[in-house]
């Protein structure tokens, strides 16, 4: 069962078509362009051109210190949902609604499968990547205007 109180969700109106939003969240070269964290430095040489499910994506990431990570793509819905997962086991998730004027995005960070949920509230993960999602889609925001 999902515990929605381990779901972080941000949401912000763009005006962009839902499918051209969807075209860059499915390419991960391009995550840095609208990334609210800072720590997307860029896909790894072998990531997929386009996502889809079950397909995996290496990233270069800093966080004080240079680091890999593999996500895997664990829901798709085409122009709808995508959303991954490493192996700590939250879920980032992107949800795109058409709305008059454009697109409704709503962004999630999903920790109920995370595998250190103490460790991420001891981190603030949830509040800290609350902040970091509200950049991002002001970023996106500003990507499509």
């Amino acid at each position: 069962m999902t515990n929605l109180a381990k779901i972080v969700s941000r949401s912000t109106i763009v005006a962009a078509p839902a499918q051209m939003i969807f075209d860059l969240l499915a390419d991960p070269r391009r995550h840095g362009e609208i990334d609210g964290s800072g720590s997307i430095q860029s896909a790894q040489l072998d990531a997929p051109e386009r996502l889809s499910l079950n397909a995996t994506f290496g990233m270069k990431m800093k966080i004080g210190v240079p680091y890999k990570i593999t996500n895997t793509v664990v829901e798709f819905e085409e122009g709808k949902t995508i959303a991954w997962r490493h192996f700590g086991g939250h879920i980032w998730r992107y949800n795109l609604e058409p709305t008059d004027g454009g697109t409704k995005v709503t962004e999630q960070f999903d920790w109920n499968r995370s595998k250190t949920p103490l460790l991420l509230k001891l981190r603030k993960s949830p509040q800290e990547n609350a902040k970091f999602m509200e950049k991002t889609l002001e970023n996106l925001v500003k990507k499509f205007a």
